[in-house]
């Protein structure tokens, strides 16, 4: 497996970079609700009643750490979904998720996260963020390598898929994905189960996005020096796993924030958990 994700490193490009909005992004719908201000260092997403509004990243990765600051909608942002995630295209696409379920005033947030593999979903973790994120910025990553994908908040790890498919469980590894975010409206599901509906009298709703950082590597023909990040003994990305500090911290996260784990969800899955909640 190392020799092989070795010379997948050496047929892609590396970028590290931090961001411009203008040069990174492209808009790609809601009839000028969102907007690239400050030069290129701040985007902004609005939803009203009409329509909402998205991007997307102009270069694909295929593997790296990303990193994004964002400020939710503030106030009661109930039926309002954020949604910042990795995702390549088609019926068999890998998609890895960030989505932010909008509640009341007051009552906190849900993150949701999910892993398609192969165009399988169904992996669900959600979390109650221990701040307000609607105040200031707070930084979330995906850490992506052939051996785990981590979600992070703030540095803070929440949550580890590893890579099994020595035991048949698919993994993303090789179909490059963009980043793309939207703010929609999704009352029907979003902020308990649809029980509480969106209030138009108080859009229109703004997300703000800020500091963009990707140490990443795209598909290229050039030299590659992803190979060296790559190299056994490289202490970056590529290699990159949770330390005992890292997995308790996590662990922290999950056993006082975590609201939902598909794995412990039995009657959801009555012919069996999926296989992977098994394996340690």
């Amino acid at each position: 497996m190392v020799i092989r994700f070795f010379l997948i490193a050496c047929s892609l490009a590396a970028i590290a970079t931090a961001g411009n909005f203008y040069r990174d992004f492209d808009i790609t719908w809601g009839d000028g609700r969102a907007k690239i201000l400050e030069g290129g260092q701040l985007l902004t997403l609005t939803l009203d009643k009409t329509t909402g509004s998205g991007f997307q990243s102009r270069n694909e990765y295929l593997f790296g750490k990303i990193d994004m600051q964002i400020k939710l909608v503030p106030g009661n942002s109930a039926g309002t979904v954020t949604a910042y995630y990795l995702s390549s295209q088609g019926p068999t696409h890998d998609e890895i998720d960030f989505e932010f379920l909008g509640n009341l005033s007051g009552d906190p947030y849900t993150l949701h996260t999910n892993v398609f593999t192969q165009g399988k979903g169904n992996r669900e973790m959600q979390f109650k963020l221990w701040f307000d994120p609607t105040k200031d910025f707070h930084t979330y990553s995906i850490l992506w390598n052939p051996r785990h994908v981590i979600f992070m908040v703030d540095g803070t790890p929440i949550r580890d898929f590893k890579n099994l498919e020595s035991r048949g469980i698919a993994f993303p590894t090789n179909q490059p994905m963009r980043i793309y975010s939207s703010l929609w409206n999704a009352d029907d599901w979003a902020t308990r189960g649809g029980l509480v509906n969106t209030d138009w009298s108080k859009a229109p709703f703004t997300a703000s996005y800020s500091d963009f950082r990707a140490d990443a590597c795209v598909p290229s023909s050039a030299a590659s020096r992803c190979a060296s990040n790559a190299a056994p003994g490289n202490s970056g990305w590529w290699n990159q796993e949770l330390d005992l500090t890292g997995q308790q911290r996590m662990q922290w996260v999950q056993r006082n924030y975590m609201v939902y784990n598909y794995c412990s969800d039995v009657k959801r899955f009555p012919q069996g958990l999926p296989p992977e909640c098994s394996i340690a």
